[in-house]
């Protein structure tokens, strides 16, 4: 009977009827941290708090990581940086079988924490569970699922809590932590490295590593709370099964931007020598670059993403050239193209010595697409400065 009431009380807190119900001995709070899946979204992992307690029928995650899709205007906000994350509760066994499913290894680590200090960070969970507190500004960086665990536990423990700076033994740049769980040579990773400024190419802090769940489960073994240990040792809740993955080359980046760099200069190789110029392929070169430009003035100075200021990927994808494109593609335009078509070679040759002077790290993939538009700004230089085109 008493145990039932228990349970009836938990349930009422859902609703914000009640109060949490008071934990008993047998309770137990442990930080689960969730390897990465095959899509983009899970491709860094998860983390959450789950609270179990036999004596209350009690076995729920507190999972940060979730949004609303049925939000109005929802992919608005999402690319404007502008969505809501929302604290759920799921039962655990549901969440388990969710990783099961989808071939993820899970971990566990249980706090070490008196039967006080579990029913202070219950209250605290419960509490932000309310429809009025449960949301919050995402972050990738900085307010993301694995950082509020280290947030969570600050705000419950404060000073008695300590952060172990020594646990890393190389620091990374944001950018390098992002291709730890990311190729470079993927599509995935090429769009990154497009969409992300020069701001994630600065050294993060020991802290600000713990936007990767990796790091927050390695910062737990570490950290103290009251002078002792925070956390047991890691307990494997699920391993991932090996899988075979298959070459990727074909479809791979690497591939079709080497196959669009011989296709440029072949194409402009028969133009020189035939002395005509392809006006269809100038466009096409010029609007996308262009538009690719417009796309990263729009996260740069047009959401609320902190990791998308100062990319000079600007340098090579010139805005401009959306406007210049319908420009390009008359049989003969003004002369001043010439000099354009100089200077968007310039701005290129420029991305490198930022890059090389440690500005921004751009993707090494870039390197075919740079060699193309170069190519092709030199050919359209030439061809304006030949009296006939045909």
């Amino acid at each position: 009977m008493k145990k039932l009431l228990y349970i009836l009380l938990f349930s009422f807190s859902i609703l914000g009827l009640a109060q949490a119900p008071e934990l008993t001995p047998l309770s137990k709070i442990s930080v689960v941290t969730c390897g990465p899946g095959s899509e983009l979204y899970s491709t860094f992992g998860h983390s959450a708090i789950r609270v179990e307690d036999p004596s209350l029928g009690i076995n729920a995650v507190y999972n940060y990581g979730t949004f609303d899709f049925t939000t109005p205007n929802f992919y608005m906000k999402f690319a404007r940086g502008k969505l809501d994350y929302s604290l759920a509760r799921q039962n655990f066994a549901y969440f388990l079988k969710e990783y099961e499913y989808e071939n993820r290894w899970v971990k566990s680590q249980e706090l070490q924490l008196t039967l006080a200090q579990r029913q202070s960070l219950f209250n605290f969970l419960e509490t932000n569970f309310l429809p009025e507190n449960r949301d919050y500004k995402y972050d990738f960086f900085y307010n993301n699922c694995a950082t509020k665990i280290w947030d969570v536990l600050k705000e419950v423990y404060g000073d008695a809590l300590v952060f172990d700076e020594s646990y890393l033994n190389e620091l990374h740049t944001h950018r390098q932590l992002i291709r730890q769980k990311v190729k470079i040579n993927s599509w995935a990773g090429f769009g990154i490295d497009l969409a992300l400024g020069s701001v994630i190419d600065d050294v993060a802090t020991p802290k600000e590593h713990m936007f990767l769940p990796d790091y927050i489960l390695k910062q737990l073994e570490v950290a103290q709370l009251n002078g002792q240990s925070l956390t047991a040792q890691p307990k494997v809740l699920l391993e991932a099964k090996d899988q075979d993955q298959g070459s990727s080359f074909l479809v791979s980046p690497e591939l079709w931007l080497i196959v669009f760099l011989v296709v440029i200069l072949l194409l402009t190789y028969f133009d020189f020598k035939n002395n005509t110029r392809r006006r269809w392929l100038d466009f096409i070169l010029f609007f996308s670059t262009g538009l690719i430009g417009v796309l990263i003035l729009f996260l740069w100075f047009f959401t609320d993403h902190s990791a998308t200021a100062g990319n000079y990927n600007l340098l090579w994808a010139f805005p401009f050239n959306l406007f210049i494109a319908f420009v390009v593609a008359l049989k003969k335009g003004p002369n001043w193209i010439a000099k354009y078509a100089v200077l968007l070679a310039g701005l290129i040759l420029a991305s490198g010595v930022f890059w090389m002077f440690g500005a921004q790290e751009f993707s090494p993939l870039l390197l075919a697409v740079w060699a193309a538009l170069i190519a092709r700004y030199l050919f359209l230089f030439w061809s304006y400065h030949k009296p006939k085109i045909a």
